[in-house]
């Protein structure tokens, strides 16, 4: 009982402690009893400038309630207690922690992101049963070589941390599958990443990497890879085989070209902004068939090649401040495209007011520069007095060659018939009926089912959905925003293709819980409506949702839960009435806000 009477006699103080350097509040022994209860202790944001010793004793010594308490009812047997498999030490003021924590060897998860630590005790490679560590937020040089015995680890954080080395055993860490190394200053990595094999995330932006290892294309499984501003100059060919990568971040680098990307069939989003890069060729974009991200901004390119085309899925196309004088007119073709940037671009062919109208005006003038160009397939018959006026403003060409059913901006209340009438037999994918006066959905849309994908209804005065669009089996965009809508009909979850659906600046007062069940969701924007709560349990099952936009609506709080979220990559909260998380934090960025949300999460 030495150890005890030593922990005793060091809080005799406690609650006189103001000093700096000394180790601040201590932990409530109510804290200490739950945690032998539960086996989870959450410590964080104490000012805590060292670790209690009865912490790390807390499975070995005999509790103090134990000596003043000889009868003891069902919840106050001490011996019975669970082993402290999660503990919490995050946003203190620690700047060590002690060889003790081998005494913890039932520990899965340890926290200690966010306090003062330069070293971490050899006494960590004792945690054989560890599966998470966050060490992020610290001012670690170096790690114990002792860390590459975790073989049970699943997910490693390292950032913002100043590591110029990593130990040469780390690829013994076999079944990490989350690993975060961003804001450090590696100058290389070791080449026994090979063995990482099971890696899904893997980010190491912010260093001072010049190459990349070619062993990292053993990862066969990583999906992410984020090597945002470094020293890269070339891309190592053997990465072109990562069969399972979807997003590959290489902004802010030294790249002068392109490798070619034979295996990236599910890539969907590639950052190279802010490189050197100068062409963009066929032979870079033909294998890309899943894209829809493709960030190219503030490189030196001069043209972009007509087989742009081949990226159907491109949703958004980012050129901004690079050297292109002429767009290729099939640009106007990508059925899928939302937002394209030009902006600081010499172009001659386009001009500038015709830039500045938006992303689907100028899909729409190059679309008519290639009916300029083609001979329209109604072209020959004059309009004549024998014409039906109706006739002569149906765009033919659209229907058969771009498989485009528009009628926007006509201020009509209904659809007329002969435009569903001109579709004929041709299968239709796109339907824009925006800007309009529209009160109810056109009955007729239910004739394009078999083939239509990407619906916009944006615009109008729609107040319901009505079950019309809930057999569109096919969709998979759909924009109704702009109109009164308040709710949606629980038939929706009928739209088992659905990716993208846009609601912003309608009247929802609750998140329509239809959504929850459409687990093929990727992008949900809902902001400028009055929404009150989310419920982070539904939106943690939408494993694919990676955009949530609530801005602008009426929640008073954002639950903790919503940290857990790690699939979303684009969160956006602004312009609500809740406290926290603070401006501040919105302002870093999803990751910062998932990751402080997480760290509110009740233990």
């Amino acid at each position: 009982m030495a150890a005890a009477r030593r922990g005793g006699a060091r809080d005799s103080r406690v609650g006189f402690r103001r000093d700096a350097g000394e180790p601040g509040p201590a932990v409530p022994q109510g804290l200490i009893r739950a945690a032998r209860k539960s086996g989870q202790l959450n410590l964080a944001g104490r000012g805590l400038s060292e670790v209690p010793a009865n912490v790390w004793r807390i499975n070995l010594d005999i509790p103090e309630e134990a000596h003043q308490n000889l009868s003891f009812g069902a919840a106050d047997r001490w011996w019975e207690q669970t082993d402290l498999t999660k503990l919490i030490l995050a946003s203190n003021k620690l700047q060590c922690l002690s060889e003790d924590v081998r005494l913890l060897p039932a520990l899965t998860v340890l926290d200690v992101h966010d306090n003062q630590l330069t070293s971490i005790p050899s006494a960590i490679g004792f945690l054989e049963n560890l599966q998470k560590l966050n060490i992020s937020h610290n001012k670690l040089k170096n790690l114990p070589e002792e860390l590459t015995q975790l073989s049970q680890l699943k997910s490693l954080l390292l950032q913002h941390n100043e590591l110029s080395h990593l130990p040469d055993g780390f690829g013994q860490l076999i079944s990490l599958e989350e690993l975060d190394l961003s804001n450090n200053q590696l100058a290389t990595v070791p080449s026994s990443f090979a063995f990482l094999t099971r890696l899904v995330r893997l980010n190491l932006a912010h260093n001072q990497l010049r190459s990349l290892p070619a062993e990292i294309s053993a990862m066969k499984r990583l999906k992410q890879l984020d090597c945002t501003k470094n020293q890269l100059e070339t891309i190592p060919s053997e990465l072109a085989s990562m069969a399972s990568l979807e997003q590959l971040y290489l902004r802010k680098n030294k790249l002068q070209y392109l490798p070619e990307f034979p295996s990236f069939k599910l890539l969907k989003e590639l950052h190279v902004g802010e490189n050197q890069i100068e062409v963009l060729s066929a032979e870079h974009l033909k294998h890309l068939n899943s894209l829809c991200v493709l960030e190219l901004r503030d490189n030196k390119l001069k043209s972009l090649p007509d087989e742009i085309t081949l990226l159907q899925k491109l949703e958004r196309l980012d050129l901004t401040n690079n050297d292109i004088s002429s767009l290729p007119c099939a640009l106007g073709n990508l059925p899928q495209l939302k937002l394209l940037a030009l902006e600081g671009n010499p172009l001659r062919t386009i001009r500038r007011d015709m830039l500045q109208k938006g992303t689907q005006e100028l899909l729409k003038y190059l679309r008519s520069k290639i009916q300029d160009d083609t001979t329209s397939l109604n072209e020959g018959s004059p309009v004549t007095a024998m014409t039906l006026p109706s006739e002569s403003r149906i765009n033919i060409h659209a229907i058969t060659a771009l498989k485009v059913l528009e009628y926007s901006e006509k201020r009509a209340a209904v659809i007329p018939d002969e435009i569903f009438n001109a579709v004929g037999s041709n299968s239709v994918t796109t339907v824009n009926f925006s800007k309009n006066q529209l009160n109810e959905i056109p009955k007729r849309i239910v004739e394009l089912k078999e083939s239509v994908c990407d619906v916009n209804l944006g615009f109008n005065k729609l107040s319901s959905i009505s079950l019309e669009l809930c057999v569109l089996h096919k969709l998979t965009h759909l924009d109704i925003r702009n109109n009164f809508l308040t709710s949606l009909p629980e038939e929706m979850e009928a739209l088992i293709r659905l990716q993208i659906i846009n609601l912003c600046f309608n009247r929802f007062k609750i998140f329509p819980n239809v959504l929850y069940r459409i687990p093929t969701l990727e992008t949900i924007l809902l902001s400028n409506n009055q929404v009150g709560s989310i419920d982070p349990l539904q939106i943690r099952k939408m494993d694919k949702l990676g955009t949530l936009d609530l801005q602008n609506n009426d929640l008073l709080q954002v639950p903790p839960e919503l940290g857990n979220c790690v699939n979303l990559r684009t969160l956006l909260l602004e312009g609500n009435p809740f406290r926290t998380p603070r401006a501040a934090i919105l302002a870093k960025g999803t990751a910062a806000v998932l990751e402080y949300l997480k760290s509110r999460i009740p233990t």
